[in-house]
């Protein structure tokens, strides 16, 4: 193993990686879309196995990196001087919640199920679903969330008043599967369920989409479609 033709190579993919990427003009990573992840890590293997193997020159590295990178530069300026191909290569963003509704459809379509939702919600630091307006999906697989007006950030210190004890919301029912763990730690029980299922006029739990329960607020359910 040569160490400095090792070391050459490895310069010289590093730098070209630095100038295709600032080339791209991606400034941050969370404007990476999927398309632009997978480029990256099939750019890197390239690199990768560039400078390992003995029967690859640099004229070979830079050749890679200089095709792939015109390939993606290509794909970059058909979206942007044709409008039409940009859902096409890079995604549309998804109306995931609408009016306070669950879209199921647009759920299933991005391969998105309420768990995983949930999960980004809560990085949004939206805990109960009765908090959202507008839920979006974004291309880049982030969420984008309008709260309703009685949820919108106004501090209890604005209004002189005394704060108040924040509660979390319990899944008690997602994807018409009980969660039996989270009923019991919210201090119900099964008859308080099935009372909660029959006031909503639904037979079986296989018929709710997803079903919360919080304290201050009460119920939150959704059927399925």
């Amino acid at each position: 193993m040569n160490i400095g033709s090792i070391t050459l190579e490895l310069l010289v993919g590093f730098v070209a990686l630095l100038i295709l990427t600032k080339a791209l003009g991606k400034t941050q990573i969370t404007q990476i879309t999927p398309f632009d992840f997978i480029s990256s890590l099939v750019l890197g293997e390239l690199v990768g196995n560039a400078i390992y193997d003995k029967h690859v020159n640099i004229f070979s590295i830079m050749y890679s990196v200089f095709l792939w990178g015109i390939l993606i530069y290509f794909v970059e300026w058909i979206t942007q001087k044709f409008r039409g191909t940009r859902a096409i290569l890079e995604g549309s963003p998804a109306i995931v919640i609408y009016n306070g509704q669950i879209k199921r459809d647009q759920l299933k379509k991005n391969k998105l199920d309420i768990n995983q939702l949930q999960n980004l919600l809560r990085q949004k630091d939206v805990f109960s679903m009765q908090e959202i307006e507008f839920a979006v999906l974004e291309t880049n697989g982030s969420i984008s969330v309008l709260k309703k007006s009685g949820y919108q950030q106004t501090t209890r210190e604005d209004l002189n008043l005394k704060p108040e004890r924040s509660y979390l919301a319990y899944s008690i029912i997602s994807d018409g599967k009980v969660d039996w763990g989270n009923l019991k730690e919210a201090g119900l029980d099964e008859n308080w369920l099935n009372k909660t299922l029959k006031k909503h006029k639904i037979d079986h739990p296989e018929q709710v989409l997803l079903l919360e329960w919080k304290v201050d607020e009460g119920v939150f359910l959704q059927k399925m479609d």
